[in-house]
């Protein structure tokens, strides 16, 4: 399903691109309902639409037809989160956040993939690890930006589900606290920028009892000059190869700043050998 769904996600975005006709920094849809294209369930639609309603980076949506399927499109600008998010050391990527339908596919293929719990690392708006509490797993959104996590509250406070937002650098949390089993970690940062928290987090997890039943989710890029090494891998082939993981499957997903490109982001499912 997920892969029929991503198909079918991509043809559509490419379509929307082409007829868009505003000048928002962001913008992105939702199916309004369940078809054949997206045969997702009304009550998970519904819960999409309420985290798009919610959050005030949003300041207009409309609905329209995109190939005869019924979407409403979102409007956004993060002009001033993108710049706070930059003012922090350990801050590995700005905040650009994956478009809601795709964070809703990266949560339902880890519950598939047997993952207990979610854990997302540079959340910007909590949107990963708002969808992995629709596909019910126990999540945890740990953002470092002060006024990303208070955006986070804000919608927290608006929506029926529990996504936990916790302010805190990640490279000095600790994933103890928390008791985990089976997590899945989102790792922010695109390869280069991210690669010094993604050592940091998968070298400390790699010392515990955690290590054969985690697994690592890196966010990867098409484009040459954001990568060195094996292209087959997003960027992410020196990580991989160190820390000796595996692939357990790769998902293609549109992001804001894929926009305008006919393939998505490409995430990387992973986990040790």
């Amino acid at each position: 399903m997920i892969e029929e769904i991503r198909k079918n996600f991509i043809i559509l975005k490419q379509e929307f691109y082409k007829n868009y006709a505003g000048s928002s920094h962001i913008q992105e849809f939702l199916p309004l309902m369940s078809s054949d294209s997206f045969p997702i369930s009304k009550t998970h639609l519904q819960k999409l639409i309420e985290f798009a309603e919610s959050n005030p980076i949003y300041y207009n949506s409309f609905d329209m037809k995109i190939n005869d399927i019924s979407c409403r499109i979102y409007e956004g600008d993060i002009n001033d989160y993108w710049i706070n998010s930059l003012k922090h050391d350990s801050s590995y990527q700005p905040f650009y956040p994956t478009w809601i339908l795709s964070a809703y596919l990266l949560a339902l293929s880890s519950k598939l993939l047997g993952y207990e719990k979610l854990i997302d690392i540079g959340s910007g708006d909590g949107r990963i690890a708002y969808c992995g509490s629709i596909t019910d797993l126990e999540t945890y959104s740990i953002e470092i930006d002060e006024s990303l996590v208070e955006l986070q509250n804000k919608i927290q406070t608006n929506v029926s589900l529990n996504f936990r937002p916790m302010c805190s650098d990640a490279m000095e949390f600790d994933f103890n606290s928390i008791h985990l089993s089976r997590p899945e970690f989102f790792i922010g940062g695109l390869p280069q920028q991210g690669e010094m928290l993604a050592k940091n987090i998968i070298s400390k997890i790699q010392k515990t009892n955690l290590a054969k039943e985690s697994g690592f989710v890196l966010a990867g890029t098409y484009s040459k000059k954001q990568f060195s090494g094996n292209s087959s891998l997003g960027g992410w082939s020196e990580i991989v190869n160190d820390f000796k993981l595996t692939v357990q499957q790769i998902l293609d997903v549109p992001t804001s700043w894929t926009f305008d490109q006919k393939t998505g982001t490409p995430y990387y499912f992973t986990k040790f050998q």
